[in-house]
């Protein structure tokens, strides 16, 4: 793929130095290229012919047209490696401190969405800001569309999109002035920046709120603006740190169609999440991490093989009974069960059915009662629970 772009410093003096400058300001981007070039609008399902009359937009062809008149084209190339990572190594406070991440490597490929899953601590929020250039890591490197993230960062960031975990917005300001500061530090200006903010504002739904303050937005609100900034200057690459946290389900179901439209408008996605049913939706391929250490990485189909035709038993007991677990991991068929969670306990087995009745029987000899247990097909969370003896919950 060929972007002709040059990187060159167009940040202007921020604002007052506040916290929230201190903590974004400075590290978000000094500098970002400007596209140059003939505009390409790209459309859902372009016509087979050329000279048939033009037809009629869906909402999704529409609203990925405004997004996309991207000033260089995207193409998508699903065996493409667009991000590099190879042997990452993180730790903090060297040499007792914690290894955040433990010699990760994986490629994401052009055109595909990408989602590290793990519980919070597994090192998806560094590994992240190593990709971002806001972190730089103790060894190991890391290419983004070609380019590294230690020797040229600058490139790096012209081709990224970052939302933060945290809410990165002026809660003074209203959605519309922080649109447009964030496009004054991608160096956007004038009358492009406005129609851009429009375009934006447009496709995170929030054009009828655009004029009043942050401070008054729900949850969701503010982190589809989270969203809505990270799109200003058309990134090739969107990152997305954990989005949907903190939110109520009808902006979590916004954001993920958001994310959908975004990729079939052809921008690669990397989504960090610790919702399994996220990753199962969004996900072209999945890399599950656990305690700094990439454990797996695959389709969804891919990783649940790994199970193989074992079925989740989830029991729920009267009382603790962390004695159970251990008479449970020596069961013959018994491949996994999980710590003890406030009475709930989760097994992988080979043969539910012969199973069951033991479970029953040895709940019974330790004075506790079985009050719940239900059966699960394979899925991500049977993966985790596989390969790291825990639930995903844990």
């Amino acid at each position: 793929m060929s972007r002709a772009a040059t990187a060159t410093s167009t940040r202007k003096p921020a604002p007052s130095r506040t916290s929230l400058d201190r903590r974004i300001g400075a590290n978000i981007a000094p500098s970002y290229p400007r596209w140059s070039g003939r505009t390409l609008r790209i459309l859902a399902e372009p016509p087979a012919n050329p000279d048939a009359p033009a037809p009629q937009h869906t909402t999704l062809t529409l609203r990925v047209s405004i997004l996309y008149s991207l000033r260089s084209a995207i193409t998508r190339g699903g065996d493409v490696e667009a991000i590099e990572v190879e042997g990452l190594q993180k730790q903090f406070d060297p040499p007792k401190g914690p290894v955040a991440v433990n010699d990760v490597s994986f490629e994401i490929h052009e055109g595909e969405v990408f989602s590290l899953l793990g519980p919070n601590g597994a090192g998806k929020t560094t590994t992240i800001s190593i990709l971002s250039c806001l972190l730089k890591p103790d060894r190991g490197e890391a290419r983004v569309g070609g380019f590294s993230v230690t020797r040229q960062p600058e490139k790096v960031k012209g081709l990224i999109g970052v939302v933060p975990q945290d809410i990165a917005l002026y809660e003074d300001m209203s959605g519309r002035e922080n649109l447009l500061f964030w496009g004054r530090m991608y160096g956007m200006r004038g009358a492009s920046l406005d129609k851009r903010v429009d375009e934006v504002l447009e496709l995170i739904g929030l054009l009828d709120r655009q004029k009043d303050r942050v401070g008054k937005y729900s949850g969701g609100m503010k982190r589809r603006v989270n969203i809505g900034a990270a799109l200003l200057h058309n990134p090739r690459f969107l990152y997305l740190d954990e989005p949907t946290v903190g939110i109520d389900p009808q902006s979590r179901r916004s954001i993920l169609d958001k994310v959908k439209d975004l990729n079939a408008a052809g921008v690669t996605v990397l989504y960090t999440t610790h919702y399994m049913e996220e990753a199962q939706e969004l996900s072209d391929r999945i890399g599950i991490m656990d305690q700094g250490n990439m454990i797996a990485v695959g389709t969804q189909g891919e990783l649940v093989r790994l199970v193989g035709e074992r079925t989740r038993i989830d029991v729920a007991l009267d009382r603790d009974a962390d004695i159970l677990a251990g008479q449970w991991r020596r069961l013959s068929g018994v491949t996994s069960v999980s710590e003890p969670d406030d009475g709930h306990m989760s097994l992988l087995t080979d043969d539910a059915n012969t199973l069951m009745p033991t479970l029953f029987e040895n709940a019974r000899t330790a004075g506790a009662r079985i009050t719940e247990i239900s059966l699960a097909e394979p899925n991500l969370e049977m993966v985790f629970l596989h390969l790291t003896g825990r639930a995903l919950r844990d």
